[in-house]
């Protein structure tokens, strides 16, 4: 039921923005979520830059879920969205690689084990009995955090162990974690932040401590194949708009802080403080590498755990050319050899 309600819902984008990127001026469509992860969309939409530099209308479509988000990408409904990794690497494999390609990346690093002060859990032993949320089924923090436990000897509660992985929304994260319903959360900024700040707990662990040089992705740019065979010069443009959002952010982090947070309290209709999204820049890393081989990473995680049936062929889902063009016209460092695909 829910698959045919994405969908539809898809559809009935695709039906309301069919010819919108036909003619030159017209606009283009990008999702995004209304979180921090996707820093480089909020900042676009709040300051305009993004249809500045692209010389087109942004229609902005906002997402909560991956699944939806790439729904919309198959069925044409947007032309370009900021993803997860999981949902990306999904898509691309259901789609063979003829949907969507990653442009860049956006945001790596901002997810940790997160647990109630008064739960008990001093270390990594004192799991036994307890419930540990995730944002999602599937995604990127619940594929993390179902490999971290099995490597330490857990057994989840439906294969007759006595740990419960729960994938839970974020902000429900929140309220359970205040009315003691859940004992830790494995989720990824700002709400790492918000459940230290406002739910009082404490980091246990980072997950910067699973991958090599600690680097992993958060967050992409991807873009239509149709779309980048037929406007070639606006994916670079856009990749432009992405570039230089990054660098007015980094520039200035308290000043980014601010925005995001008025950006994310407009979209959402619910207060984001300031002081959180500042807390989560510090752990996220901005910028436009789309780390290939920790994507690659991603991908094998995801079919250890058995979200993938097959082991992943992810070749050719990285589109580098049109970034390239871009940090060249910028005099900026290319990508190193590692990163390219």
């Amino acid at each position: 039921m829910r698959l045919v309600a994405t969908w539809l819902a898809a559809a009935l984008a695709l039906a309301c923005g069919r010819g919108e990127t036909s003619g030159p001026g017209a606009a283009i469509r990008i999702g995004h979520f209304p979180n921090v992860t996707h820093a480089q969309a909020l900042y676009g939409r709040a300051t305009g830059s993004f249809a500045k530099t692209v010389g087109a209308p942004i229609a902005w479509t906002q997402f909560n879920a991956g699944p939806s988000a790439v729904e919309a990408l198959f069925v044409g409904a947007v032309d370009a969205s900021y993803l997860g990794p999981n949902p990306a690497i999904n898509g691309f494999i259901r789609s063979q690689g003829r949907s969507f390609v990653i442009v860049a990346g956006a945001a790596s690093g901002g997810a940790a084990l997160v647990v109630r002060a008064d739960a008990g859990i001093r270390g990594e032993t004192d799991f036994h009995g307890k419930t540990v949320a995730t944002p999602q089924l599937g995604n990127t923090q619940d594929v993390a955090a179902r490999l971290w436990f099995a490597a330490r000897g857990y057994t989840t509660r439906e294969r007759g162990g006595d740990l419960t992985i729960l994938p839970l929304a974020n902000p429900d994260q929140l309220l359970m974690f205040g009315k003691r319903q859940i004992d830790a959360a494995w989720t990824v900024e700002p709400w790492v932040s918000r459940l230290e700040i406002e739910g009082g707990g404490r980091v246990l662990f980072d997950e910067k401590q699973l991958w090599p040089d600690g680097r992993y992705v958060t967050a992409l740019l991807v873009v239509r194949r149709a779309f980048l065979a037929e406007h070639r010069d606006v994916v670079v443009r856009l990749l432009a708009a992405h570039v230089e959002a990054t660098r007015a952010m980094a520039a200035d982090l308290d000043a980014a802080a601010g925005l995001l947070a008025a950006e994310i309290t407009r979209e959402t209709a619910a207060r984001m403080p300031a002081a959180i999204v500042r807390s989560a820049l510090g752990r996220i890393e901005l910028g436009w590498d789309p780390l290939t081989a920790a994507l690659g990473k991603a991908a094998a995680d995801a079919h250890r755990v058995g979200f993938l049936h097959a082991a992943p062929d992810l070749t050719g889902i990285v589109e580098a050319g049109p970034l390239a063009e871009v940090l060249a016209a910028k005099g900026l460092p290319p990508l190193p050899p590692g990163r390219r695909p």
